[in-house]
């Protein structure tokens, strides 16, 4: 059999439950046509590059999928006729990654960084870099402030 990667992206308006309903409603349909879901993973609501339909967030949800071509083609019907499915997108795959996907690594990398530090953070930044000058006496400043007939107090 083939190896199959799908992701989808559901409207912003609809909850988390009921996304897990679509995917597993998506299993099931899978399963009917004699293909089985490898690995399944909810990336969250997210926003999206550009506006579809309206909508300027989505839930992405990802299936790795081990089945036939004529599965896949009924799911992509499927998810075509479903009006809570904005986007889809399947490829195949020569095999299915072990593991949690890139974007769910760079999701679990974020939380544990936590706050960033250096100059992000004000009340880490230097108050007086003492390598300039205060704005005020820079030499070439009053003379051009004169030059173009303002006065400078």
């Amino acid at each position: 059999m083939s190896l199959f990667e799908t992701v989808f992206i559901a409207r912003q308006d609809i909850s988390s439950a009921q996304v897990d309903a679509l995917t597993a409603q998506f299993t099931e349909i899978l399963g009917q046509q004699g293909a089985k879901v490898a690995k399944n993973e909810y990336w969250g609501l997210r926003n999206l590059a550009f506006r579809i339909r309206k909508n300027r967030k989505g839930h992405y949800v990802m299936l790795s999928i081990d089945g036939p071509a004529p599965a896949i083609v009924e799911l992509e019907r499927n998810m075509r006729i479903n009006e809570d499915i904005i986007r889809y997108m399947t490829v195949r795959v020569e095999k299915i990654e072990e593991g949690p996907s890139i974007v769910m690594q760079n999701k679990n990398n974020r939380e544990e960084r936590g706050r960033r530090g250096g100059f992000g953070d004000r009340d880490d930044r230097p108050r007086d870099r003492g390598d300039r000058p205060d704005r005020g006496d820079r030499p070439d400043r009053g003379d051009r402030d004169r030059d173009r007939g303002e006065i400078r107090t």
